[in-house]
């Protein structure tokens, strides 16, 4: 498919920079099967499920994988700004960098400040590859837990581009930008059709008749990755990483043996998954996010 054919104008004005308050209150695109359109809100989908449906949802909790600092070492020190996006091992991590034209296999980046925070105030990693589209792979100073602390110390969550371009990230992001379900960390940005729950939404789905199933799916790196090809087919998505509770699974597949309906209350592009527990190609409806293609990809819960 043609990706021009995903483009629409999005006014700067209809970008949400915080979460609705309450985040229930989120509008909502209704595509029903008469196929005729309609508005509504977050707080309607227990009215569009029938008593029986199954709604799974992901668990996934996104860490803070944002880091900024410079590059030490050399004659100038330019700014870097680094986003993790897969953990190798106990200190080497996969990330995204910009500029990423300014490192090479070898250099140290520095991030932190000084006599702030990690013990010695900064976190040091050098570069020991660069890949394609601003990839390196960073091996840092601290390995295993203190890594991980230092991370949650130093980072902050990675907010969508156009969020991040329009102001700075503050304390307030760290919780708005995780559902209610997080529980698994290892997400690099939030499942976003999740973040529209809310505990009394969930008592009305209870309440419905609905069952809520939680799944893990690491959100990866593909949704900061712009679509560049003129045709999807062509686009090289990245893997993410997931995983069902055998309790899950059967209890999903009971549901779809006896004519139950699964809906699927995350976002996702493409997991791995194993066979003999539940496919994805197995939801009867979506409640999720939106993926904008081409150069200007940003997700949109709707």
């Amino acid at each position: 498919m043609r990706t021009d054919l995903f483009d629409f104008e999005l006014p700067a004005a209809s970008i949400a920079l915080r979460p609705a308050s309450p985040r229930d209150g989120a509008r909502m695109l209704i595509v029903p099967s008469d196929g005729v359109l309609r508005d509504g809100i977050v707080t309607d989908l227990p009215r569009w499920l029938e008593p029986g449906d199954q709604l799974v949802v992901n668990d996934t909790r996104v860490i803070s994988a944002q880091l900024k600092g410079r590059r030490i070492g050399r004659e100038t020190e330019p700014k870097i700004e680094a986003t993790l996006i897969k953990r190798l091992d106990g200190s080497r991590w996969q990330a995204l960098v910009r500029p990423a034209k300014k490192l090479s296999p070898g250099d140290v980046i520095r991030f932190g400040n000084e006599g702030k925070v990690c013990l010695l105030g900064h976190l040091d990693a050098q570069v020991e590859h660069k890949g394609d589209d601003g990839e390196v792979m960073l091996s840092f100073s601290f390995h295993g837990p203190a890594l991980e602390s230092a991370i949650a110390d130093l980072g902050s969550p990675p907010l969508p581009p156009y969020i991040a371009s329009k102001r700075a990230t503050d304390e307030r992001d760290a919780a708005d930008y995780q559902t209610m379900f997080a529980a698994n960390e290892g997400a690099v940005a939030a499942p976003t059709a999740g973040l529209h729950f809310t505990p009394a939404l969930q008592a009305a789905l209870r309440e419905r008749g609905v069952g809520i199933h939680l799944i893990t799916l690491h959100v990866g790196a593909g949704t900061f990755l712009p679509v560049k090809v003129e045709d999807t087919s062509g686009h090289k998505m990245h893997a993410e990483w997931g995983t069902i509770s055998r309790d899950s699974a059967d209890a999903l597949n009971a549901a779809r043996a006896n004519g139950g309906r699964i809906v699927a209350g995350l976002s996702f592009s493409r997991g791995r998954y194993s066979p003999d527990q539940f496919s994805p190609a197995a939801f009867d409806a979506v409640h999720a996010g939106v993926g904008v293609q081409r150069s200007r990809h940003h997700e949109a819960g709707l």
